[in-house]
């Protein structure tokens, strides 16, 4: 038997994250919530990729929660740096005293290592994303955007690594693009579009889920 999606818990703590991902479901008339406005626990990233540590994400979510959870496990993978800082983009941005995160000081951290090894500029955004039921399945989608390192970075609209990074064809970076641009395009949006493929197949305000 098969119940429309009425309720989900975004099962991260990035409140850029949750925002994009909400309103990629507005469309679809579900009611969304964060594992922050939940209390829910950050459960440790112990995936070698990006599908393991959403679906690792996602489950941990999902059963503490008894809700149907979507979570999201992204980065950065720059051709210079062999794909770094890939799933370690969070980390990057750790600043070194230990007073919390920085993306101002990842993204000139990035630069610095592409300019020591005279590396070329293109990379690619990486965005999988996992669907997982309480005590149940988990289903995954990967998205990925190809593009370059910009730099000085430039925009204020995006968050993370957005202000210095420019998609092939394009001229604005992500963080200089209106939200509703961007969606059409990222790497959060190719692998949304095939998890609303997935799931959604009748369309907005249709979706039903097994």
């Amino acid at each position: 038997m098969r119940h429309p999606i009425t309720r989900l818990v975004v099962a991260s703590h990035n409140e850029g994250k949750v925002r994009e991902i909400r309103d990629l479901l507005k469309p679809f008339g579900v009611e969304t919530f964060s594992a922050r406005e939940l209390n829910l626990p950050e459960p440790e990233e112990t995936g070698t990729n990006f599908i393991q540590n959403a679906e690792l994400k996602a489950r941990a979510a999902a059963d503490v929660s008894n809700m149907v959870a979507l979570a999201d496990d992204s980065g950065l993978a720059v051709d210079a740096l062999d794909g770094a800082p890939g799933i370690y983009s969070a980390r990057w941005a750790e600043l070194p005293d230990g007073s919390g995160r920085d993306f101002k000081y990842a993204m000139a951290k990035v630069h610095e290592e592409i300019q020591k090894k005279h590396g070329v500029d293109t990379a690619r955004f990486i965005c999988a994303l996992s669907l997982a039921f309480p005590n149940a399945d988990v289903h995954s989608y990967e998205g990925k955007v190809e593009g370059r390192i910009i730099w000085p970075p430039r925009g204020d609209k995006g968050f993370g690594y957005d202000p210095f990074f420019q998609a092939i064809g394009d001229t604005q970076t992500f963080a200089e693009m209106e939200p509703a641009d961007k969606h059409a395009k990222s790497h959060r949006a190719d692998a949304f579009a095939k998890f609303i493929k997935a799931w959604f197949p009748h369309g907005p305000k249709s979706a039903e889920m097994k």
